[in-house]
């Protein structure tokens, strides 16, 4: 279950940063929606405050000769007029920009390079637009008061000015906000191009500190250059402009900081939220990536990186499905061939009449039966700790205690093989088999060559154990193995045999004392 905090959940619900995003997989009439009312608030509130402090900052505040009273019921009137005219074009032609360059989300379809490259263009394209319509505002206003007060137009101007690139930077950083989940579909397939990363994060927080730092301080030396000019400024109407100027620039810098800061720290925070699943053990986490800087190329990597674990562990799993999962660390941590002498238990498992069955029987109902049968050897096998290292048809050879130790090899293989007995038994009694266990010193290590190889033991006791299968297939337990297997096990599983006959199995030279179940 997901905690309220955990890492899971965030990227779940806030996985462009933002509750107000929406999460990655909604509609795509849902995010239109989404989209609209965020950058419609967006773009009102933004040019809003900015035209109002304009407004204040010029009339009020600033130094110079007070407005003529015609002057300022123009600009009552003009004033609303225009911001309402323009705020109506604005919408309008932003509007249908962002349709036109995201059309490919309309279709459901992924972005060509173009419409990617476009799409992460996007914010700077409706950003123009407002700084177009700001420049409008400009010309008419610094025309109007050259014509009904021209020793103010220097003022207007410039106040106009520097209100529009505060004001549009704010709006860009918001618009690019609001983009995000546009941007994320864009860049599903792969990284932003690099021709946007050329003016990426470097670039963009220069023009911000640049906004936020260097147009106050403009502002603060034009107000200077005003009571310069205008010589009979008193120094409280001075310490009035500076205090207003400062909290218009604390607030603008505090603003422009902040958001910048968030656009950084979105992208960071996902790759970082989504390290922590990895670490978790949770291969299967992806994240969108929708910032067009290097952010996003860190997003992209990460997502990469994450594909690379998963086909990692998929390809482990399957080796490990060949080999066996010791097999596996071996091999990583190993390339070398060769091998060791080691003290191993192996046990030797071998169908009795699988000629005959594949004869009387479908080939689906053979194949059937060899998985059922391989179940359950593999089953106990692992259970006690060792490993299966081949599959000969309806065969299969099984090593205890190489090539990770095990405490009891002996014991393990012994009983794993009075298990196997019982449940062929009880489970699989239309297929017989004969179990050989048997324990000593071979030759455990990889061998091939350096472009394919394998793990395998070789020894005297594989073979014996082989031979011992075939004596088990005549007897009536199908289970035979050596006394000296017995004897290297612990006491608890060693109680479990009884010796036999002494019998010379073919291959080898030395008599072999034979050992099977004790009765119970």
């Amino acid at each position: 279950m997901m905690s309220q905090g955990s890492p899971e959940l965030t990227l779940k619900r806030r996985p462009f940063g933002s509750w107000l995003l929406g999460p990655a997989d909604q509609s795509t009439q849902l995010l239109r929606f989404r989209l609209q009312a965020l950058m419609t608030t967006f773009s009102i509130g933004t040019n809003l405050i900015g035209a109002l402090v304009v407004f204040v900052l010029a009339v009020f505040v600033l130094p110079g000769p007070p407005l003529l009273d015609h002057l300022k019921l123009f600009e009552a009137i003009a004033i609303p007029a225009y911001f309402l005219i323009a705020i109506a074009v604005g919408c309008i032609w932003s509007t249908w920009l962002t349709r036109r360059v995201t059309r490919w989300v309309d279709e459901e379809r992924p972005a060509t390079r173009a419409e990617q490259i476009a799409t992460l263009q996007l914010p700077l394209r409706l950003t123009l637009i407002e700084v177009l319509l700001w420049l409008v505002a400009g010309v008419i206003f610094t025309v109007m008061t050259l014509v009904l007060q021209p020793e103010n137009a220097l003022r207007i101007a410039v106040t106009v000015f520097d209100g529009m690139i505060i004001t549009c930077a704010v709006s860009y950083l918001l618009t690019e906000f609001a983009l995000r989940p546009v941007a994320a579909r864009a860049l599903v397939d792969s990284p932003p191009p690099r021709r946007l990363l050329a003016a990426g994060l470097k670039a963009r927080t220069v023009f911000f500190w640049a906004v936020g730092s260097g147009v106050p301080v403009a502002g603060l030396m034009l107000a200077a250059v005003l009571a310069l000019i205008e010589k009979d400024v008193s120094s409280t109407r001075l310490s009035v402009v500076i205090l207003a100027l400062g909290i218009v620039a604390l607030g603008n810098g505090w603003l422009l900081t902040m958001l910048s800061a968030r656009s950084v720290v979105a992208p960071v925070r996902s790759v970082r939220t989504a390290l922590s699943l990895i670490g978790e053990g949770r291969l299967d986490v992806s994240i969108p990536v929708f910032d067009g800087t290097e952010l996003g190329s860190l997003q992209a990597g990460f997502n990469r990186m994450a594909e690379g674990l998963r086909d990692r562990e998929r390809i482990r799993d399957l080796f490990g499905r060949y080999v066996g999962p010791g097999v596996v660390e071996e091999a990583l941590t190993s390339d070398q061939l060769g091998g060791e002498e080691r003290f191993v238990a192996v046990l030797f498992v071998d169908l009795v009449g699988s000629t005959e069955l594949a004869a009387d029987r479908p080939p689906t109902e053979v194949v059937h039966l060899l998985n059922r049968f391989f179940e359950i050897v593999v089953d106990e096998v692992d259970r006690q700790g060792g490993f299966v290292n081949k599959f000969a048809g309806d065969a299969a050879l099984a090593i205890f205690g190489a090539p990770a130790e095990l405490p009891d090899a002996a014991g393990s293989a012994l009983s794993a093989g009075r298990e196997l007995a019982r449940r062929l038994t009880e489970e699989l009694p239309e297929a017989t088999a004969g179990i050989g266990v048997t324990a000593g010193i071979v030759v455990a290590g990889t061998v091939g060559d350096v472009r394919r190889h394998e793990y395998t033991v070789i020894g005297d006791p594989v073979n014996e154990a082989a031979r011992l299968s075939e004596l088990a297939k005549s007897t009536p337990g199908r289970l035979i193995a050596s006394m000296s297997a017995v004897d290297e096990s612990a006491p608890a599983e060693a109680d479990h045999w009884q010796p036999t006959d002494r019998v010379t199995v073919r291959g080898r030279s030395a008599p072999t004392q034979l050992a099977i179940p004790a009765p119970r």
